[in-house]
């Protein structure tokens, strides 16, 4: 199950994908409540509805989300900051462009850049945006800064040691891209590096403690000092994000009713391990994930197949696991107050988890329905 990293519940397509190989199918004033141990408690709600945006942890503490889209608005520019310390969301600044599918990372200067993505004012087969533009939280607003060389959505941003970002695959066009490039905050502007063995619809990437980049998906590993990449060694089962980077340096991968997966870079080997207590063969639980300051995983929401009357449904849940790298073991959880997929999870300076957004099944509509309300998970 999938969907937005550990920087986002990646994309809602590829959670799809991931929860069809396993089911095998042919502004509110709330203050934020602190939920016991091992609980969910909700908290406010934003202002908008939302799906497929980005969700950014400021140096400030706040979380900045942005963009995505909703049945109500269509794609979005909106954006609005979560206040840990009061538990409210305000809307801030809107983006230049609205965007959809597209990415977001921090910078060192305390700047959020966000690039890529799609905008549904460019209708009827447009390619995707290569735009980019900068949030300085001191104003709350958004400036535009250097358009990327290749239009892309649904791929991977990753703040470089030296302050670079590296934009790595996607789809262009229709297509998917082997394509990289690097943008320079100092200069604002992007430039071509080397691209990858193959294209990726961009599954996940995180950065190691080498320096390095692992793309999972065409695994494959970046080295910034000679701007190229070499594949790795290959899953053993299907891989995808949520991924996070474990203490020890290793990288946990979701995957399917077959087993997670953790990835160990100085050997180049795979370890796969029982997927969570909650995944089956009818069920996910892994839409997204965050490494909490325990040094343990937390998954949590995704889809549940029902053998229901007429037909066969979907339906959301909110069920969580913990994995614990020590172990290799799953313990379950408190479960979200509302089922969903597709949401973002981002941990907060204090500790907590913070989920936002997604869809949940509506019965009465009988289908998904974008949801504003957010929650907060107490190791």
């Amino acid at each position: 199950m999938v969907r937005l990293n550990v920087q986002r519940s990646k994309r809602l397509h590829t959670l799809l994908f991931a929860v069809l190989l396993t089911i095998g199918l042919g502004a509110t004033s709330a203050m934020p409540a602190r939920a016991g141990s091992g609980g969910f408690n909700t908290t406010g709600s934003m202002n908008v509805a939302r799906i497929d945006h980005t969700a950014t942890l400021l140096s400030n503490g706040d979380v900045l989300v942005a963009g995505g889209n909703n049945n109500t608005d269509g794609y979005l520019s909106s954006a609005e900051l979560y206040n840990p310390s009061t538990g409210k969301w305000t809307l801030t600044g809107s983006m230049t462009v609205q965007r959809d599918g597209h990415d977001a990372v921090l910078l060192q200067n305390g700047e959020v850049l966000v690039a890529g993505g799609l905008n549904p004012t460019l209708c009827c087969g447009a390619p995707p945006l290569a735009s980019a533009e900068l949030y300085n939280p001191a104003t709350g607003t958004w400036a535009a800064t250097g358009s990327m060389s290749v239009g892309r959505y649904s791929f991977t941003l990753t703040l470089l040691p030296n302050g670079e970002v590296l934009a790595a695959g996607g789809t262009d066009d229709g297509t998917r891209t082997a394509s990289a490039e690097l943008y320079n905050p100092a200069t604002g502007t992007w430039t071509a590096t080397g691209s990858m063995t193959s294209g990726n619809g961009s599954l996940g990437a995180v950065l190691l403690q080498n320096g390095r980049v692992f793309v999972v998906g065409n695994d494959n590993i970046y080295n910034p000092l000679t701007g190229a990449w070499s594949s790795t060694t290959a899953a053993p089962t299907f891989a995808h994000a949520p991924l996070a980077l474990l203490p020890n340096g290793d990288v946990f991968a979701a995957g399917t009713i077959q087993g997670n997966l953790i990835f160990n870079p100085p050997t180049a080997q795979w370890t796969t391990f029982a997927p969570p207590p909650c995944e089956t063969t009818k069920q996910g639980c892994e839409s997204a994930a965050a490494l909490l300051n325990t040094g343990k995983v937390l998954v949590a929401g995704g889809a549940t197949f029902v053998n229901a009357r007429p037909y066969p449904i979907e339906e959301t849940n909110g069920l969580a696991a913990l994995f614990d790298p020590s172990t290799l073991t799953w313990t379950s959880t408190g479960s979200m107050s509302k089922s969903r997929l597709g949401e973002t999870m981002t941990v907060l300076l204090n500790g907590q988890a913070l989920v936002a957004g997604g869809e949940t099944l509506d019965k009465h509509l009988g289908h998904l329905v974008q949801i504003a309300s957010a929650e907060l998970y107490t190791p």
